[in-house]
């Protein structure tokens, strides 16, 4: 296939090999390493019966590459777990079972799931109004006091950790002036408004750090953009500068910032840690750091492919959105 819908093959193509290419190296880093697997993936706390039963579950008596089908398996097409007096069903996608809080892994990872989605993607809407707007007004005011000033604001950006900002935040807007409750995690489905209301402050907190970053790349691509022979030509022809910004400069300056948006949401529904648990909030980030405090190794797998998934597949639409803003990339 040629053309834009072989370019979408392709790169779903190349999705599913990384995906799988993900799951093998994580198998083996967690699963092949020397010691006692059963032992630290059960926890200190199982006793030696228990211990036994994991070790008889996971295969352990199997070559490394049997053991890693039927891990593959449990996660496409689901597993039986032996519970000592019973066999519970894991359907698929199937990630384990936690043997420290006694469920499957799925299931925690799906309830924990909405708190650092609602919490990504609310941060992402506002740290692309907030970076785009800035680098586009700062490349359109170049060399005058609003340039300065806000270069000023996103290199501070930049260097304050999201820590500070959110406490600073908390201090300010909740303590001091009392506009905002201190957050408490409410379901959208629960209600839709107080769910906002309560996310606001953890999304400025986040959308804080990562807007300066966009709002310096953006700036330094619209100023390249700026700089090419096509808008000059435009210029000549007299088209305003209002136009030449909105409708053709900002198209071309947007692929680098459709790249880094992938990255940073990919990566923050399990890196936004310190976020959620300077507010308390109950997601991905904050269950992955309890689940290594106890050695819960299946929850800590099962975490971590994840997150890789969610890292490859907005990587995968980034690539998509580069083509749609410039066709030139489906011919590449």
């Amino acid at each position: 296939m040629s053309g834009f819908g072989g370019f979408v093959l392709r790169r779903a193509i190349g999705t599913v090999i990384t995906l799988l290419a993900i799951s093998v190296i994580i198998y083996v880093v967690f699963y092949a390493t020397p010691g006692n697997v059963a032992q630290i993936t059960c926890g200190p706390r199982c006793s030696p019966e228990q211990v036994h039963q994991v070790a008889q579950q996971l295969r352990l008596g199997d070559p490394l590459y049997l053991r890693y089908w039927h891990f593959l398996q449990g996660i496409l097409v689901g597993t039986d777990y032996s519970t000592g007096t019973s066999v519970e069903h894991c359907a698929a996608p199937c990630l384990g079972q936690s043997y420290q809080g006694d469920q499957q892994v799925t299931k925690l990872i799906l309830s924990k799931l909405p708190v650092s989605l609602s919490l990504v993607f609310g941060a992402m809407v506002l740290w692309l109004i907030l970076g785009v707007g800035t680098g586009i007004l700062s490349a359109w005011r170049r060399g005058r006091f609003t340039e300065r000033l806000l270069t000023g604001i996103t290199l501070a950006g930049v260097a304050t950790p999201v820590f500070v900002i959110g406490l600073v935040l908390m201090i300010v807007v909740c303590g001091q002036l009392e506009l905002l409750p201190f957050p408490q995690y409410v379901s959208l489905t629960d209600d839709p408004e107080q769910w906002a209301w309560n996310l606001l402050l953890p999304w400025l907190s986040l959308a804080l750090i990562e807007a300066a970053t966009f709002a310096r790349l953006t700036r330094a691509s619209m100023l390249e953009t700026l700089a090419e022979d096509h808008i000059r030509t435009f210029r000549a022809y007299g088209v305003g500068e209002r136009s030449i910004i909105g409708r053709h400069a900002l198209r071309g300056a947007l692929a680098p910032v459709i790249a880094l948006n992938a990255n940073n949401v990919g990566s923050a529904v399990g890196g936004a840690v310190l976020t959620e648990t300077l507010f308390g909030l109950p997601g991905i980030g904050q269950e992955l750091v309890h689940a290594v405090n106890v050695v819960d190794l299946p929850v800590v797998v099962g975490m971590v492919l994840v997150i890789g998934f969610f890292v490859v597949i907005a990587n995968a639409v980034a690539d998509v959105l580069y083509a749609v803003a410039d066709r030139r990339v489906v011919l590449a």
